[in-house]
Formats: C-alpha cells, sequence, structure tokens
C-alpha cells in the first residue's frame, strides 16, 4: 500500500530531508501561493514529476482529510534482510579488535522514535538495526525527519520472530543483553565487550516475556531522578554508547 504525505508544509519537509519520493499530487484548483511554488522547486530540483489532478482523487487517497490540495506519494523503504547485518557485523568486528553492534526493537510504535534510535546507532557504528514485521513501526517520513539521514545508512531489517533471531544471533558469537529498568544489573556493571545484541522493548510494555527468556542478561541505566524511565530512543542512546565506551576503552587498553 502506498504512503502519503500530506499537506504543504509536510510535502516541504520531505522534499527538503531526502524522503525518497514517487511522485507529486497537487490538486487542479489549489492555489498556487509561496508554499506550493516552493514545492514545485523543490521536486524540480530533485527531479520528482509532478502531476496535476482532481481534487476528489486527493479526497479519495487522504487519511487525514488534511492535504491542502497536495500529497507526495513515498516510494517503499528497501529493508535489509538479517544476513546483511550478519556479514555487516562479521567483517566490523574482524577489523575492530572483535566489536560490532546489533540492535532489536521490540514491538516500538513510533516512526519517530525509530529515526532517533537509527541515528544513534549510526553516531555508535552499529552493523545495524532490526524490527518486526508486524505490530512495530516502519520506515516513513517523520523517521527520515528523525534520523537525520542514517535511515539510509545502517541497515535496518524486518523480520517475523525475534526470537528465532536471537537464537541465530547467538550461533553467530553474539551475546544478547535487554534493557528493562527492572533488572537488577546497571549497564555500566555489566560486560558488553564484543560482538552484543541490545534489545530495547516497547514505549509502553517494555520487553516482551519471549523477548526477555532469548536475553542473555537484563541491564538497566541508573536514575537518580523521580521520573521512572527515558523515552525509549534516549534509552537505547544511552546504553548504546554504554557499548561503544567499553569497547574503545578494551581496544586503548
Amino acid at each position: 500500500m502506498a504512503e502519503y504525505i500530506e499537506g504543504k508544509r509536510p510535502v516541504i519537509e520531505a522534499l527538503r530531508t531526502g524522503v525518497p519520493i514517487e511522485r507529486v499530487l497537487i490538486s487542479d484548483n489549489a492555489k498556487r501561493d509561496g508554499l506550493m511554488q516552493d514545492i514545485l522547486r523543490k521536486a524540480k530540483h530533485a527531479s520528482v514529476p509532478v502531476e496535476e489532478v482532481r481534487r476528489a482523487e486527493l479526497d479519495a487517497k487522504s487519511e487525514r482529510g488534511s492535504h491542502q490540495g497536495v500529497m507526495a506519494q513515498a516510494k517503499p523503504f528497501a529493508y535489509a534482510n538479517l544476513q546483511d547485518i550478519v556479514r555487516r557485523a562479521t567483517q566490523q568486528a574482524e577489523e575492530q579488535g572483535g566489536r560490532a553492534l546489533v540492535v532489536i526493537l521490540d514491538h516500538i510504535t513510533d516512526a519517530g522514535n525509530l529515526g532517533a534510535i537509527l541515528r544513534s546507532a549510526e553516531g555508535v557504528g552499529a552493523a545495524g538495526v532490526v524490527i518486526p514485521n508486524k505490530r512495530s513501526a516502519h520506515v516513513t517520513a517523520a523517521t527520515y525527519k528523525s534520523s537525520a539521514g542514517a535511515v539510509v545508512r545502517v541497515p535496518l531489517a524486518q523480520v517475523a520472530n525475534i526470537k528465532q533471531t536471537c537464537e541465530r544471533l547467538k550461533e553467530e558469537g553474539f551475546w544478547i543483553a535487554g534493557a528493562s529498568e527492572k533488572a537488577d544489573t546497571l549497564i555500566w556493571d555489566a560486560n558488553l565487550k564484543g560482538k552484543m545484541v541490545l534489545i530495547m522493548g516497547n514505549e509502553g510494555e517494555g520487553l516482551a516475556r519471549l523477548t526477555q527468556e532469548a536475553c542473555d542478561f537484563l541491564v538497566a541505566l541508573p536514575q537518580v531522578g523521580e521520573v521512572t524511565s527515558l523515552n525509549v530512543a534516549q534509552a537505547a542512546t544511552a546504553c548504546m554508547y554504554e557499548w561503544l565506551r567499553q569497547n574503545m576503552q578494551a581496544s586503548a587498553g
């Protein structure tokens, strides 16, 4: 099913941030104001075709009823497969003193959080990110925006079963660490050196029971404030950088 970005400013933002656009649809009676002219300029610069259609066609495609006479059809995102990530991680481990990181997201639902996590994963040099193919956030325009371009630099794979994926990664020599605020071990007391898988849980419920069972150990971030937990993207960033810190320290030593 095609994904459409609705409204003048969202379409401008999509064109500005490099979201792959198949085409831009403009209503035949849309007002050619400054924003619309900006859309036409950006579409031309990006070699994106612009089609004039009847307003009724946009109304039929619109999910929110807020298209303002313009919609952009996004191209389907090209997901990697798990083998691509395993291969990349193996190469990284060979080149970087044995360290490699794969991040698994256990049914997070916000596409913006997905993008923010991809951005941090790119920052620490993760081999890839894995998400379920059902009941999970997928790549949207919000992902491109929050990832600041990382969505096209870090392999992102969809899998049918997280537990089976963990078993596969264990066979490849990875240890599995699950992030949970209920864990007894603080992340900086855990050994994250080498080939690691970091699993982050759903925004509301955390790690599923079967996912926890697939982990070798659970870790928690230390907290001294009154807020019970961090946003999943913030928590993932802190955990990923602790993995990087430990491995860089080990390399320096």
